[in-house]
């Protein structure tokens, strides 16, 4: 029997912490080993994470993966000097725990999955000293302009700090990287337009994949989750972020619905659209981005945003109960919403608009989804249509092309992305 390759993960938030960006670990794992592949994970023990946390999603996650932790400096010392960061309290712990393991075994690539960037910094300098290639997968921008020209208040929070941070960091980390994956193609062109050095690596562009398993355990504890629909309406749910960037991708379907009101009073009040989990605030202190914009409209009686997040499994549960479902993307072109695989997975109708040059668009249309469109060119008589089935009741269970199903799998993103780890040895031999 063929000898399992080594791979160690860096992955800063895990289960049972509720993190967007450890989904692809999570759902990759029952994968790796089929593709030749045995992987490790180095994680931030819970304790000292400041996110949610989900027991549910460990059910997920095999039990023969070993798991490291490391500790974190306390956020109530650090954020006094400004460094709330996770990846900066953990910085010089996982420094020390990576190596003591790459002291005791041989790994053969070391891969960092996470939003959490500075922690990639690292990969340099245990390539120097261990010898070990290592791959980052980029899930978001790590040094980006966009938010430069934008108000201070569509900024994160402490964006002056982060924004030189990164600029120094970035380069530490990719100018030694040797290989790249990343949710968007422009993610990779960047960074290879930014440092040439790079240029000639292996990349890949692999989306998160949709992770079948999760439904089950969703169905299986809903008796733990409170119902967050109303039965007496006809509900269009989105279960996610908010805010002022998707504006344009929700306001033609408020216009739309407005006018389609106006038209037939009766037969569309019923419908009620829930925006569900808009705001990283802590519970109870977010505020609202999508209601200020249906009140511009004049159709607030029908919007219904709760800015508090809501567990993973919550999310699935909720998902599955709506009548219909709606994902409104970023104005940002290379804002991919990996989200969309757990939507389609419930195989509810959706109706999505996103950036022309999204590309959820494609991904959506490779399934067969009915209602996608992008904001600059979707009409008022296209997304009437869609009001007009759903309080007809003549949108049914989706039956996606079943290729499409199969392509984009969590399974066949695993044998992608092992696919590109094998390319990275073999370009080191």
């Amino acid at each position: 029997m063929e000898t399992l390759k080594k791979l160690l993960i860096i992955s800063p938030y895990f289960p049972p912490v509720n993190a967007a960006d450890m989904q692809r670990v999570r759902m990759s794992l029952p994968y790796f080993a089929e593709q030749g592949w045995h992987a490790e994970v180095v994680t931030i023990a819970p304790e000292y994470s400041d996110l949610a946390q989900d027991e549910l999603l460990l059910q997920s996650v095999p039990s023969t993966i070993k798991t490291h932790y490391v500790k974190a400096f306390s956020k109530s010392l650090t954020s006094k000097v400004g460094l709330g960061s996770i990846a900066l309290r953990s910085l010089s712990y996982y420094q020390q725990k990576v190596n003591s393991i790459l002291k005791r075994e041989k790994f053969d690539l070391i891969y960092f999955s996470t939003t959490q960037f500075p922690v990639c910094i690292l990969g340099a300098y245990w390539k120097k000293r261990f010898g070990v290639p290592y791959v980052i997968d980029m899930q978001d921008p790590w040094h980006s302009d966009y938010y430069i020209n934008k108000p201070k208040s569509q900024r994160p929070p402490k964006y002056w700090f982060a924004y030189r941070l990164n600029k120094y960091l970035e380069p530490i980390a990719i100018k030694n990287v040797d290989g790249l994956i990343s949710v968007s193609a422009g993610y990779i062109d960047q960074l290879k337009s930014r440092y040439p050095i790079i240029k000639n690596i292996p990349a890949s562009v692999i989306t998160f994949g949709a992770f079948a398993p999760d439904l089950k355990i969703a169905q299986d504890n809903r008796q733990q989750f409170v119902p967050l629909l109303n039965d007496e309406y006809i509900n269009i749910v989105y279960v996610g972020r908010g805010g002022k960037d998707m504006h344009r991708a929700i306001s033609p379907v408020f216009e739309a619905f407005k006018s389609a009101l106006k038209t037939n009073p009766e037969k569309f009040s019923k419908i009620r659209f829930r925006f569900i989990g808009t705001s990283y605030a802590p519970s109870g202190q977010g505020v609202a981005t999508v209601l200020p914009l249906a009140q511009q409209f004049g159709i607030e009686n029908y919007v219904i945003e709760h800015t508090d997040r809501i567990s993973y499994y919550c999310t699935l549960l909720t998902l599955q109960q709506a009548n219909a479902l709606f994902i409104p993307g970023s104005d940002d072109p290379q804002y991919t919403a990996s989200k969309i695989f757990p939507y389609l997975l419930t195989r509810k109708p959706v109706l999505a608009v996103f950036n022309k040059k999204s590309s959820a668009i494609p991904i959506m249309q490779d399934y067969g989804v009915q209602h996608i469109y992008n904001y600059d060119d979707v009409s008022q008589e296209q997304l009437s249509v869609f009001f007009d089935q759903l309080v007809n009741h003549t949108l049914d269970a989706v039956d996606y092309n079943a290729d499409a199903v199969k392509r984009h799998s969590a399974a066949e993103m695993t044998q992608a992305q092992c696919h590109l780890f094998d390319q990275i040895l073999n370009a080191g031999h």
